[in-house]
């Protein structure tokens, strides 16, 4: 009897032309016609790609003959009935030039690729497990490549080829042959170790990166998490894939790895001191895509325990699954003494600025741009700002919010920490398998931090979650000893709009609903060319401003396509000054508590850390 299995093989063919070959072997077929597809989608990131665009040839073949192949509709092809004894094998090329954590990238300088955008599924056998031979491109070039990967080994390769990672690997299934991003090529790599679990970082692309460095601060990140939810960890093993470029920033998490881009100037250096923004802003994203080991990946909205593929999967929750996790990967460096509390403190306020300055909030709440991520937030337009609200940025935000009503409800008896270990317990993966289909509904929060906390919380979600009224943030931080400001801003008037410059040339990027520059007639796009007459630049338009008063009449003078139009504009007050957050009262035993987390996991991580000196420093979690 022939294996129940699906059999692939992955070849860079054509590194220079950025050509895949895949090919996927099936040994029993539908008998009625086999049909394959790629993945619409690729989890974590909600938008569909139709990686399938980028088969650029296709073919079948059975016992050595070819075998007649339709597509029939946009990622879908169905092979010809074939004899039940013979295997089915579809090799296909990919295009590989997309340099993101998303899709798949190839050149003569590397290969890198996530499941979904080279390996077609056979339909009806999603369940099957899969075996992967990662094989390297032909030439003498590429003898020193090797492979950094999460997925299993398989037997059955030996030599030199194994040794630089190539050969067979195994997955279960579908879903997890594609949640293991896999980079070829030459990379730096380090390892260490968090809770006994092997962890691995690979860094391709040309950098300074101080290893050390950052392994030991990752061991912190990952040893605090792991904790946090309580051992063992849910992973045998991780890996972090990195890439370093000139400019870039992303981040995609998996079961067992993430996928990260970056610029080469935000990784460690030898010999650098304390931990510069831009290490932070890293750290910060590794601490992220880590916590989505937990918060995702195996804690799921109840849409997303059986993915559809092919299409939009829809759920309310994304500003859970990704604004707590926002949340917790700057506390988790906090907590890990990464950074002190004045840093954190402004991260905070960044935030709050960030989704202050959007009238978006006021239009959509949370739960509706968690719905419209796949319409909305990740095809953002020059309208975006005025009708999308962040669920990752206001999410966060929401978070700290719940997590100071239920500290300061219960007198720290209960808090958002508690409550994100009861839904590893209740919904994580392990629960899963003893009931299929347990993924978060769209009020199991809410009933969830009812029952932990005993407060009454029906009309905290109703206005934080599923309405657009500001958060209360400074009644809320205030008996926590922070106080919450803001500054003063500029004396300047405003037009009420985002501009782009490109040299010389300074064009509207958005026209905020409500502002001067609306109710003049201006549009995003219009190129700037005059106010009263004068000229105006990027370096002008502050010099101009500045030298009239709010309510004064101005003209605008400004090119719509190839079209010179005037416009007038009663020119409107000056932006709000950025948010401040400052420790108003030392020594407050519930911003203590909260800042190091509960004392529960204090008495876990075991530590023997001191009190906060004078709340400036946050105390290593992970020593």
């Amino acid at each position: 009897m022939k294996p129940a299995q699906i059999v692939y093989r992955i070849r860079p063919s054509r590194p220079e032309a950025h050509l895949f070959e895949v090919r996927c072997t099936l040994a029993t077929v539908d008998p009625a016609g086999q049909r394959f597809a790629l993945p619409a989608w690729i989890p974590g990131s909600y938008l569909i790609r139709d990686f399938a665009r980028h088969v650029v040839a296709i073919r079948a073949e059975a016992a050595g003959k070819p075998v007649a192949l339709a597509k029939i509709d946009k990622h879908t092809w169905q092979a010809a009935p074939v004899n039940k004894t013979a295997s089915l094998t579809v090799i296909c090329e990919v295009y590989a030039w997309d340099l993101s954590v998303r899709g798949a990238h190839l050149d003569q300088t590397h290969a890198f690729f996530n499941g979904s955008s080279v390996f077609l599924r056979p339909l009806g056998g999603e369940r099957l497990p899969c075996l992967v031979d990662l094989q390297p491109p032909l030439g003498d070039r590429y003898r020193d490549w090797r492979v950094a990967t999460a997925l299993a080994p398989a037997s059955g390769v030996k030599g030199s080829a194994r040794a630089r990672g190539f050969g067979l690997y195994r997955a279960a299934n579908y879903d997890e042959l594609i949640d293991h991003p896999v980079e070829m090529g030459r990379f730096a790599l380090a390892s260490f170790s968090a809770c006994g679990v092997p962890h691995r970082v690979a860094i391709s692309g040309r950098h300074d990166c101080d290893l050390d460095r950052l392994t030991a601060d990752l061991t912190r990140i990952c040893e605090y998490q792991i904790r946090f939810f309580g051992e063992p960890a849910p992973m045998p093993n991780y890996l972090f894939l990195v890439t370093a470029v000139g400019d870039g920033y992303g981040g995609l998490e998996h079961r067992a790895s993430s996928a990260l881009l970056c610029a080469r100037d935000d990784l460690p250096y030898a010999g650098m001191k304390g931990t510069p923004e831009r290490y932070r802003t890293f750290l910060g994203l590794c601490s992220h895509e880590y916590f989505h080991s937990w918060n995702v990946k195996r804690i799921k909205p109840a849409a997303f325990t059986a993915c559809d593929l092919g299409s939009e999967n829809y759920t309310t929750l994304l500003w859970a699954f990704e604004g707590f996790t926002s949340y917790y990967d700057d506390l988790t460096l906090l907590r890990c003494g990464t950074i002190t509390v004045d840093d954190w403190l402004g991260l905070i306020a960044a935030t709050i600025d960030r989704v202050d300055r959007d009238p978006g909030r006021q239009r959509q709440s949370v739960a509706e741009s968690s719905f419209d991520a796949w319409t909305k937030y990740y095809r953002p337009d020059e309208n975006t700002p005025n009708e999308v609200v962040s669920y990752y940025a206001k999410g966060s935000l929401v978070a700290l919010a719940l997590d100071l009503t239920l500290r300061a409800g219960t007198n720290g008896r209960c808090s958002l920490d508690q409550l994100m270990r009861a839904l590893w317990q209740r919904h994580g993966e392990h629960e899963r398998e003893r009931h299929p289909g347990i993924g978060v509904g769209d009020d199991d929060i809410r009933l969830l931090a009812e029952e932990l906390s005993g407060l009454d919380l029906a009309s905290f979600f109703a206005e934080a979650v599923h309405g657009t009224a500001e958060l209360p943030l400074a009644r809320l931080l205030k008996p926590f000893g922070i106080r919450l400001r803001r500054e003063k801003g500029s004396t300047t008037p405003s037009l009420g709009v985002k501009t782009s410059a490109s040299g010389d040339e300074l064009k509207l990027a958005t026209v905020y609903q409500g502002s001067p520059a609306q109710a003049a007639g201006l549009s995003a796009g219009d190129l700037l060319i005059a106010i009263d007459g004068l000229r105006l630049t990027p370096s002008t338009l502050e010099r101009l401003l500045c030298r009239r008063q709010a309510g004064t009449l101005v003209t605008v003078h400004a090119f719509r396509r190839d079209e010179l139009m005037a416009f007038s504009v009663r020119l409107g007050p000056p932006t709000a000054g950025k948010h401040r957050l400052r420790i108003k009262q030392q020594g407050n035993a519930l911003r203590k508590a909260w800042l190091r987390g509960q004392p529960a996991v204090l008495d876990e991580l075991g530590d023997d850390r001191r009190l906060l000196d004078d709340d400036r420093r946050a105390p290593s979690a992970c020593r």
